[in-house]
């Protein structure tokens, strides 16, 4: 199918929000019963994706039925379509969901500004989605992509994978069960240093584009570029603006995860961030974003204060830390929850410790056993159980993370946030920025 002519099919059928389907996603699965097969199709399966792909494609209630990338080399479409050969292949989304009539699920494991576009074009179309984190490029997407979950019905999952690992789960039962009593401030933090570049000039000139690659696909909803070798695709691409969301938007929907879920936090009420002042579109190399949320059941006090620190070596000061020993060695990355009956450590990807040490007895804790992240998905678009990073949890952690970003743009200055109505309300300036202009043709699908 011609590109303009898909494009225009596409437009219609988003249009009209699904209007000619007779089965939402999940009623389908429910009419096909918990033994049937889940279609899926993978767009962006290099990277990350090649990961994200095995992993739900290790249920034996999918089958793979469909591939999708810019990029035909070995390591990005090729690899995916030698252990799929029966897989249909494409080069463009958009023809892969004109042709999807047998795809009910779709992974999308692209750069974070085509997260939302594929998204809502699939979920338009009735099918569930697995999309990488962070969920969206910008706040309003992460909203978006919440309403059209629940106006489609179709089971969705954030790629936060760590969630499902034991470590998370018992940090948020942990909270739950009171050990700690109720928390009193929270640090979250990134002390290592990204491969992509950070805080540097967008290069000038361009080079040829690689007969294996489409760059002008690759580029979507983002304004056009030139193309320079190892600078946007396929990896580097996180430290620019236009594309990705920086350190906090790589890191925050993993760190700050358990903190919002062993917390039930929703919105901040207001954030101020340090940071160094931002070049006109690459990302920072160090940022400190000071949340303010209300409080919930599990914390101490009308609002509860959460720091997030990212820089080489960033690491909370000590003393903000509680009842942590002087010789007690923070991790590179993770959390610690501050709370009236001691300190909470939760290292990313390692087991929490409680301190001070004499007061839990490590033999006294649970342990609480990890699931599969990917085949949850897979086995709650059949029917079987639900997923706990969907866009209804996702999509306001990601909204949090993001509202970061924004913050990262106007250091020092406070920004107040009402949630209900998507407004910075006392900064004009820094409200431009919670949605974005988008490519001419390439307008997303908006609920």
């Amino acid at each position: 199918m011609g590109t303009s002519q898909n494009r225009r099919s596409f437009l219609k059928s988003t249009t009209i929000a699904g209007a000619a389907i007779g089965l939402s996603a999940l009623q389908y699965s429910r009419v096909s019963g918990a033994n049937s097969r889940l279609g899926i199709a993978s767009i962006g399966t290099g990277g990350k994706g090649w990961s994200d792909l095995n992993g739900v494609a290790a249920s034996p209630n999918t089958e793979v039925v469909a591939l999708c990338n810019i990029d035909s080399s070995a390591k990005h479409l090729g690899q995916a379509v030698e252990k799929y050969p029966a897989a249909r292949q494409y080069v463009d989304w958009r023809n892969l969901l004109d042709e999807s009539k047998d795809v009910q699920g779709v992974l999308v494991s692209t750069p974070d500004f085509m997260h939302a576009p594929i998204s809502l074009a699939a979920m338009h179309l009735g099918k569930h989605v697995f999309c990488q984190k962070p969920l969206t490029h910008t706040v309003y997407e992460a909203r978006q992509m919440q309403m059209a979950a629940a106006r489609f019905n179709t089971v969705t999952q954030m790629c936060n994978q760590i969630q499902s690992h034991s470590a998370y789960r018992t940090a948020v039962h942990m909270v739950h069960a009171g050990v700690i009593g109720k928390v009193k401030e929270v640090h979250s933090w990134q002390g290592g240093s990204p491969r992509w570049p950070r805080h540097i000039p967008r290069p000038q000139g361009s080079d040829p584009v690689p007969a294996h690659a489409r760059w002008d696909l690759w580029q979507g909803v983002a304004p056009e570029r030139p193309y320079k070798a190892e600078m946007y695709h396929p990896f580097n691409w996180r430290g620019w603006q236009a594309y990705g969301t920086g350190q906090l938007g790589d890191f925050g929907c993993h760190i700050l995860d358990p903190v919002f879920k062993s917390l039930k936090l929703t919105s901040p009420i207001k954030l101020t961030v340090e940071a160094p002042t931002l070049l006109p579109e690459s990302w920072t190399d160090r940022a400190t974003v000071h949340y303010e949320f209300p409080g919930t059941e599990y914390t101490n006090g009308p609002t509860l204060r959460v720091t997030w620190y990212d820089a080489a070596g960033a690491l909370p000061p000590r003393e903000k830390l509680g009842d942590l020993p002087a010789d007690y060695a923070l991790p590179g990355a993770g959390s610690v929850l501050v709370g009236e009956k001691g300190s909470l450590v939760i290292p990313h990807v390692s087991m929490p410790r409680l301190f001070p040490e004499e007061k839990f007895p490590a033999k006294e804790l649970p342990v609480i056993e990890g699931v599969d992240h990917y085949t949850q998905w897979a086995d709650a678009c059949t029917g079987n159980g639900r997923t706990t990073s969907h866009f209804d949890y996702a999509g306001p952690l990601t909204e949090t993370v993001l509202l970061g970003t924004i913050g990262i743009r106007f250091p020092e200055q406070e920004l107040v946030w009402d949630a209900k109505t998507l407004k910075i309300t006392n900064h004009a300036k820094a409200q431009e920025w919670v949605t974005k202009p988008y490519r001419k043709g390439w307008e997303p699908a908006w609920i």
